[in-house]
């Protein structure tokens, strides 16, 4: 299959090209000029928000993008916000501290239950905070402002964005893709801590269940297969991972700015039931992101927690 793609990728200019007829080149032309009509441009320059973070400025060279800005105001919040909940810790917690213990009380019994007490306080710190920066940069990414305020041009329908100074985290797909990649890191550490070198090819390629004879040798070849895919699934987590979190963001973002933009003078009315829909989904999407991290976590490691518990 790699192949045959490989081959139609390198081939497949060469032959358009020679397929080619002056009718299809005449067409083409054509295309072109009304693609590059003033109507066109006018009509591409109302999309939705830009696919890729944009650059604010630079810090010695380096690239700052108004999602890593959000992104580092959201990380320093967390980070003040438990200093200041545990400064002076009580018996008898109440306020900030009450919350905070409720929260990382709350996540530590739910993923005990899914993966087990051993797995669960080896892995906790990773999930917990996974958990909760995504659900506190999806819900800052809600915040008026953000996404809504920056360099722009007017329009005849009004004042237009073009370059946000503000921009959800996870609206960038080098955020989402990071943190996958940070998890896929992560899962390979604990799968070898956890059953070896020796048990982690087990897991993927040895046949399970007790048989015997030829049907012993097909469930070998069987399982060596389904191992080989589970490969190339386990390559592709990282992608799968990223891609649905920045997606259902960046998709809730843009549906917000097209209600805004729906009716005219009631931009600030027609997005208020949608931004009740985006804060539950903003919730649900921290949460499918650290179970899905769990539950993969846990399968490779069932076996050695099923023995330590």
């Amino acid at each position: 299959m790699l192949l045959l793609i490989t081959a139609y990728i390198i081939l497949s200019p060469s032959l358009m090209c020679s397929a080619k007829t002056d009718w299809m080149v005449r067409m083409e032309r054509v295309t072109d000029a009304l693609d590059q009509s003033p109507a066109n441009n006018h009509e591409e320059k109302e999309h939705g928000l830009p696919q890729s973070a944009v650059e604010v400025t630079r810090l010695r060279g380096f690239p700052i993008t108004n999602s890593m800005v959000v992104t580092w105001i959201v990380a320093l919040g967390l980070i003040v916000f438990a200093h200041y909940a545990t400064r002076n810790m009580q018996l008898v917690p109440s306020g900030a501290q009450n919350f905070l213990e409720w929260l990382v009380g709350g996540l530590e019994g739910f993923l005990e239950k899914i993966m087990g007490r051993h797995l669960a306080e080896k892995t906790f710190w990773f999930f917990a905070t996974i958990f909760i920066f995504i659900l506190a940069t999806n819900w800052v990414g809600l915040i008026p402002g953000v996404g809504t305020v920056g360099w722009g041009h007017q329009t005849p329908q009004g004042f237009r964005i073009d370059q946000p100074l503000l921009r959800g985290g996870n609206a960038d797909v080098n955020m989402t893709f990071a943190m996958a990649l940070i998890f896929f890191a992560c899962w390979i550490v604990w799968a070898l801590q956890e059953v070896g070198p020796i048990g982690f090819l087990k897991e993927l390629f040895a046949p399970k269940g007790d048989t015997t004879g030829l049907l012993k040798i097909l469930m070998i070849a069987v399982f060596f297969a389904a191992g080989c895919l589970e490969v190339v699934s386990i390559l592709f987590r990282p992608v799968s991972l990223g891609f649905r979190l920045y997606g259902n963001v960046f998709a809730g973002e843009n549906m917000l700015e097209a209600m805004a933009n729906l009716v005219p003078g009631l931009g600030w009315l027609v997005p208020i039931p949608f931004y009740f829909l985006e804060l539950l989904m903003g919730l649900v999407q921290a949460l499918v992101f650290m179970l899905l991290t769990a539950v993969f976590t846990m399968l490779i490691c069932q076996h050695e927690a099923k023995e330590s518990s």
